[in-house]
């Protein structure tokens, strides 16, 4: 069984923020899926069930991911090999997707939270944001919408990442980053 959690926040209010990449990717991938919803308030995330995965959105706001993804993973029993997080990236430019196991948070409070409850040694999708102008306006940045022009991208960046998911089930992360990384130009 594999969880593949997208990182973000819960609400309207959030739904087409940078900061919510990690949702976007989940509904996307679920949305051609007959799946089965899991309702189970100790998850404190929307989980949908297809086939041998389980596709998550954690609902306890950003900074306390770890907490839902942990409650999932000791019900089901999932290695972190099994694990696929989806989350945006300040460091990388907008349409970078880039994929690694451990390493730091970067200052991402998703990370954060995830690296404390269930270790660093799960695989993460980073997909880029850029960064803001004025470097002390991360968090505006970050909870505002893409531009236009970039949700327009936005369809062909996160397909990728959907065709990436399903090569990270069969390839090695290796043979993955070779053939689905992007390096988008500032």
């Amino acid at each position: 069984m594999y969880l593949i959690s997208g990182l973000g926040n819960p609400g309207d209010k959030y739904q087409n923020t940078r900061h919510n990449i990690g949702f976007l990717v989940i509904e996307e991938i679920t949305r051609g899926f007959l799946t089965t919803n899991i309702n189970n308030p100790n998850f404190q995330a929307k989980v949908q069930k297809h086939l041998s995965n389980l596709y998550v959105r954690p609902q306890t706001f950003m900074n306390a991911s770890g907490e839902s993804i942990l409650s999932i993973v000791d019900y089901y029993d999932i290695p972190n090999e099994n694990i696929i997080i989806i989350h945006d990236d300040l460091d990388l430019p907008f349409g970078t997707v880039k994929f690694k196991v451990g390493g730091g948070h970067g200052g991402h409070n998703g990370l954060r939270s995830i690296d404390s409850h269930i270790g660093k040694d799960y695989v993460r999708i980073r997909v880029g944001i850029g960064k803001p102008e004025n470097k002390t306006d991360v968090a505006n940045y970050v909870l505002s919408d893409f531009s236009k022009e970039q949700f327009i991208e936005l369809e062909n960046i996160i397909s990728h990442v959907i065709k990436s998911i399903d090569a990270l089930k069969k390839l090695s992360l290796e043979e993955v980053k070779s053939t689905f990384t992007i390096k988008a130009k500032n």
